[in-house]
């Protein structure tokens, strides 16, 4: 099986940023699939598998983050990641 790669921009719409749930909830999501997925800001990168890199970026809200997945089911995952900043984690703000 190939090697897929896949990128997507989003736009952090939380109202508190990223903070503990929401990386919770990335880091969650990233587990489900095989593929390596990061996760960057313009400044730094994470990888997004890992809770304390994804809250050492700070992202506020507002903040544009690029998330980028290698491996088999690259596309998939960016599709859950994407879902999921969507739905604003789950939260009613």
């Amino acid at each position: 099986m190939s090697k897929r790669s896949a990128t997507r921009q989003i736009t952090v719409t939380h109202s508190p940023g990223l903070h503990a749930r929401p990386c919770l909830a990335i880091v969650n999501t990233v587990r489900r699939f095989r593929s390596k997925v990061k996760i960057r800001t313009s400044e730094r990168e994470a990888d997004a598998g890992e809770i304390l890199h994804v809250m050492s970026l700070g992202v506020p809200q507002g903040a544009e983050v690029t998330l980028s997945a290698s491996g088999p089911d690259a596309e998939e995952a960016l599709d859950a990641l994407a879902r999921l900043f969507s739905d604003n984690f789950g939260f009613s703000d």
